[in-house]
């Protein structure tokens, strides 16, 4: 892991120095900020958690509201989001076996009126703001407690024999092969027939255990888990098997498409596993859920893993910054995103430390220092109710300056070319206008995705890694505007291409300007 970073940061500076530009470094400097990090926020909508806000909502109202709620999650600073578009054995989606959502048009089955694919317009709009869109599926659930209409296509009434009905849910019974042939299906069916740049599942396995509850799969454990000691592992193959399953289809399908799960957070205590985290009696994604998060991520059956760390700093059983340090050791090259916990912060519950409005802020600058590849906060209500204020922190101070998603070499490691004809114009509003044109194709037939424009002052050496001179993204055309400079200024420009999976050129540049009264004028 550190040593793909390493590598890609050479890189980028020998970009720079190529065109004259030397990277500032000093022992007694600040540190910059992250030049890439995956800063990224969970959408539900399962029971209308965050979008949309209303079932009984008119689509326009819906799209209105997605498209506010993309533009504040900008401003805090994130560049994903990730979209549950299937929340339980529905569909907020055009082209699916499955039924309409009942948390979008008010009763599952019914279309909307008049017709939209809202996962379409998503996509577009995350894409148009340069966030990644991921779609998120819960692949156990067929019937939410909460349901209150329950399709006759839904698949609780066409295959019962594939049901487990366990504490008011109806679920998938995984040990059924043509379970996971259906949840296969339907993950693949999203990424053939919708642009997404990644297929995300939570955290729903088997179910979480409730008192008195039983998991009734006895029949199907006695036809096809007879060469298994235990039910446990039987039950574990089979997540493991579904898990292979969909990260095959899906590089078969798209070989550069994300794929990750944000599982629970502990994977076993240290306690019952040598191997296990510093955590003590916390409920277990390998013994409680069975699931083995652990061997996904080692396998490389997953681009990246997001455990649910849900948990404060000062927290005994399971402290924080324990789960963080065991996740970094146990990310086997792939990304780890931690997942944060940002809906506890100033519920007044035993664990006080959620009523310090640093805890957020304070856990954001531990993952950083601590080598992970960024965060995925939940949920989206949660930032925007802004608790204590802990979003001012992330986008006054920690999420300032922008971050460009980090790479995945395994699955992209050439760059695209860099951008042509770099020019500059000032317009009569005494702004500055930077236009050029896309790159040729690079070696692999990438072109630009989008652009990141550099700007320095004429006496600096500029850096390829400080995020602090990015001063915009361009993510449609070929021009930006720069609204900011003065008078008698003078600037230093450099703009490189950036492809899909986030890998940058080297930069067209310098473009040396002194902005004149009513011209500019190269120096």
């Amino acid at each position: 892991m550190k040593k793909i970073r390493v590598i890609t940061l050479f890189l980028l500076l020998d970009f720079f120095l190529l065109t004259g530009c030397v990277a500032q470094s000093t022992e007694t400097e600040i540190p910059l900020p992250p030049k890439r990090e995956f800063r990224a926020v969970w959408i539900a909508t399962v029971d209308n958690i965050d979008w949309p806000s209303s079932k009984t909502m008119p689509p326009s109202e819906q799209r209105s509201e997605f498209s506010t709620l993309l533009d504040f999650h900008k401003r805090v600073g994130m560049n994903a989001v990730f979209v549950q578009v299937r929340a339980a054995g529905d569909a907020f989606y055009a082209k699916s076996s499955e039924p309409w959502s009942e948390w979008l048009t008010g009763k599952q089955g019914r279309r909307p009126e008049p017709f939209w694919d809202p996962l379409d317009f998503m996509i577009k709009e995350a894409h148009q703001r340069g966030l990644e869109f991921h779609a998120w599926l819960n692949l156990n659930r067929l019937v939410h407690k909460s349901s209150t209409s329950v399709s006759t296509d839904n698949l609780s009434y066409t295959h019962p024999e594939w049901i487990i009905n366990y504490d008011g849910y109806k679920l998938f019974d995984f040990g059924i092969p043509e379970v996971r042939d259906f949840i296969t299906q339907v993950t693949v069916n999203v990424a053939k027939n919708y642009d997404v740049d990644g297929i995300h599942f939570d955290d729903y396995f088997y179910p979480y255990v409730v008192p008195g509850q039983v998991v009734q799969d006895d029949a199907t454990f006695r036809k096809y888990g007879k060469e298994f000691a235990s039910k446990a592992d039987w039950r574990r193959n089979n997540i493991n098997l579904l898990v292979k399953q969909i990260h095959d289809a899906l590089q078969e399908v798209n070989p550069r498409l994300k794929f990750g799960i944000s599982p629970c957070g502990v994977w076993r205590n240290k306690g019952t596993d040598p191997e296990g985290s510093k955590t003590y009696g916390a409920l277990a994604s390998y013994d409680d859920l069975f699931a083995d998060s652990r061997k996904w991520i080692k396998e490389g059956w997953v681009d990246y893993i997001a455990p649910q760390v849900y948990f404060s700093s000062g927290f005994n059983r399971v402290p924080y910054k324990n789960l963080v340090d065991w996740w970094t050791d146990n990310s086997f090259g792939r990304h780890l995103y931690v997942g944060m916990g940002a809906y506890r912060v100033g519920y007044k519950e035993r664990d006080t430390n959620w009523a310090n409005p640093k805890e957020i802020p304070n856990q954001v600058r531990y993952f950083r220092g601590n080598e992970t590849d960024g965060a995925i906060f939940f949920s989206s209500r949660s930032l925007k109710n802004n608790s204590l204020g802990f979003v001012d922190s992330l986008r006054q101070d920690l999420f300032r300056y922008p971050a460009l998603v980090p790479t995945m070499p395994w699955k992209d490691n050439i760059p695209p070319l860099s951008p042509k004809s770099l020019k500059a114009t000032l317009l009569l509003n005494n702004a500055l206008e930077l236009f050029w044109e896309k790159p040729d194709p690079a070696s692999d037939g990438d072109g630009a995705t989008y652009y990141v424009i550099y700007r320095f002052e004429p006496d600096e050496k500029a850096s390829a890694y400080d995020p602090r001179r990015i001063i915009g993204m361009c993510h449609e055309g070929e021009k930006f505007v720069d609204k900011t400079v003065q008078p008698g200024k003078r600037y230093v420009y450099y703009i490189t291409s950036v492809d899909r999976l986030h890998n940058e050129s080297r930069p067209i540049g310098p473009l040396r300007v002194e902005v004149q009264e009513q011209k500019l004028v190269r120096f």
